[in-house]
Formats: C-alpha cells, sequence, structure tokens
C-alpha cells in the first residue's frame, strides 16, 4: 500500500460523521436541473411560499445525508417557520466514497471548475426559481471547508455565511495538505491566507459576514483552523478589533464589528464539545441528537439566525 492510498484510507475515516438518512419530506422538491453540473452534484430544496425570500444554502459533512442534517440541526423547522428557501446540495459515493464534498481537490475548488461551479449553478437556479432575495450559507465540517471556498471565490453571491467545524480557504489543494490541515490547521498565517485569497481578486469585493463555531475539543479538524479563519476574514475586512465576551457553560463568543459598528465576523468556541453541530434540543424540540450532531448549552442554527438577522 503506498503512501497516498494510506493516507486517503485516514483522511477518508477521520473526516467521517455517519448520521444515517431519514425520509424526505414531500414537500421537498429535487433540483432537477441547474446548467452545467462538471461535480456530479444533486440536490433538494424547500421552497419558500412566497417570492422575494430569503435563500440558505446548507452543505453537510462526510457519511452525511444533507436532509437529515437539515432536519437534524432545526433548520428544515426553522425554514417552514421563517419562511425563507433551504437548498440542500448532496455529494455522491462515485465522487467520493464518503460522501465528502471535495474541498481539497484542485479540480473542484478553483474558479468556476468541477464541484464549485455545480454548486454555483445549483445556487444561482434555486435563487432565479424562488425570486430569492439575499442568499446565506452554512457548511458543516467538509462543508464548511467547502463553504470557505465558495465564499472567497463568490463573495458577491452571499450576503452571509456560517462555517461549523470547517477550514480556511486556501488551505489544501491536494489529499496530503488537507490532512495537515485537519490535524494542525494551516500552515500560513491568517495574514498571509488573506494576502493569497486578494491577490487573485480584480477589483476589492463586499466580504459577506462570517459567524464560525468551533469545538475546543475537536479531534477531527483542530480548532486553530476556526481562529485563524476568523482572523483572515476579519482582515479580508479591514476589521482591526474585536470584543471577546464568555456566555454560559464554556460558551465564548469574539466579534469583529465595522466602522458602523455592525457585527461583520463572530468566532463562537464551545469548551464542551468536539467535532460536529452545535444543537439544543431543550430549546428547540425539532433539533436531534445524532452522530457529530452534538447536544450543548446552544443552538448554533438559532444564533446563526440572529446573526444573519433572519430570525423574525
Amino acid at each position: 500500500m503506498n503512501f497516498f492510498t494510506l493516507s486517503s484510507i485516514v483522511f477518508l475515516t477521520i473526516f467521517s460523521s455517519f448520521s444515517h438518512a431519514t425520509a424526505k419530506p414531500k414537500n421537498m422538491q429535487d433540483l432537477s436541473s441547474f446548467g452545467e453540473n462538471p461535480g456530479q452534484l444533486s440536490a433538494n430544496y424547500l421552497a419558500a411560499t412566497s417570492a422575494n425570500k430569503p435563500l440558505v444554502v446548507l452543505l453537510h459533512g462526510c457519511i452525511q445525508n444533507g436532509v437529515s442534517l437539515a432536519q437534524q440541526s432545526g433548520l428544515y423547522s426553522q425554514a417552514k417557520k421563517q419562511n425563507f428557501t433551504l437548498l440542500i446540495p448532496q455529494q455522491n459515493k462515485n465522487n467520493n466514497a464518503k460522501l465528502c464534498f471535495n474541498w481539497f481537490s484542485s479540480q473542484d475548488i478553483e474558479h468556476n471548475k468541477g464541484e464549485l461551479l455545480s454548486l454555483k449553478n445549483m445556487i444561482l437556479t434555486t435563487s432565479e426559481l424562488t425570486k430569492a432575495s439575499k442568499v446565506y450559507i452554512v457548511g458543516l465540517s467538509a462543508g464548511g471547508a467547502m463553504t470557505s471556498n465558495l465564499m472567497v471565490q463568490y463573495p458577491e453571491l452571499f450576503e452571509a455565511g456560517a462555517i461549523i467545524a470547517g477550514i480556511p480557504y486556501p488551505c489544501a489543494d491536494n489529499l496530503i495538505k488537507a490532512i495537515s490541515c485537519m490535524r494542525s490547521g494551516p500552515s500560513s498565517s491568517s495574514s498571509e491566507l488573506a494576502s493569497q485569497v486578494i491577490k487573485h481578486k480584480s477589483n476589492k469585493p463586499h466580504w459577506p459576514r462570517l459567524s464560525i463555531w468551533v469545538g475546543e475539543n475537536d479531534k477531527v479538524v483542530h480548532p486553530n483552523n476556526a481562529k485563524i479563519l476568523a482572523q483572515q476574514w476579519a482582515k479580508l475586512s479591514s476589521l482591526s478589533e474585536f470584543k471577546k465576551h464568555t456566555l454560559k457553560n464554556e460558551v465564548t463568543r469574539q466579534v469583529w464589528r465595522n466602522s458602523q459598528d455592525e457585527k461583520q465576523v463572530e468566532l463562537v468556541s464551545i469548551g464542551a464539545i468536539g467535532h460536529g453541530y452545535p444543537i439544543n434540543p431543550t430549546l428547540n424540540s425539532d433539533e436531534q441528537a445524532a452522530d457529530f450532531v452534538i447536544p450543548t448549552s446552544i443552538s448554533a442554527t438559532t444564533e446563526i439566525l440572529k446573526f444573519w438577522h433572519l430570525d423574525n
């Protein structure tokens, strides 16, 4: 067995979630046609009941069914309650045996190539179908890493995003580098990562607001990834100051604001959990514990929707 094969096994093992698929709700539709699909992805969506409502995109982690994650995280029930459209892309085993989005593959993370182009086309098509007002995106684990890629490559698409247990872009463009990022965090500083992003932009984009979540006991994706991601995003948006305060039960929130005192970046660290999507079933009975969907004192879905101002 060569090193690449061994590394593949290690990677796919440690970056895997084991959520079991549940039945797709009857009100969810297949996004059967959305233009060019070089990444060979599929998707379902729950349409808002009226036009000009927000569109929220959810990217699942490895060995996960996106619809199941939407239900377990409470995002599906919130989409119905708050009346926004929910788009759920799905990886397939022909692309990745463990259903990971290929966030580390150079052919899938370049502008208008591979899985990245498929995801972009899904978002544009669903926005047109539902006449969405604004687009938001949240990703967990490998889906969080792919969310980083999408927000860097297409910042103009998104009003705001959220990354849970993810990895900043550009951290890896091959499997061996990906394993290193996951185990130790980026080898580059936040300033270097920001510079690598900016040098590929012909003009200065408006960077979307970003909420970042991390479990301090994460043994799958090193917590340094979240901290450097927050610093990188603050530098991209030219934010120099942040306020840090502790909530309850080992939850700490750091906030970076712009010159108008508006929240632009936040980093929520939870000391009591490892790798996964934080939920609070006590607060929201629709949130359901599963592998890598972790009960704790705070609901990521509730707090992210507040950060996005979608909690009307």
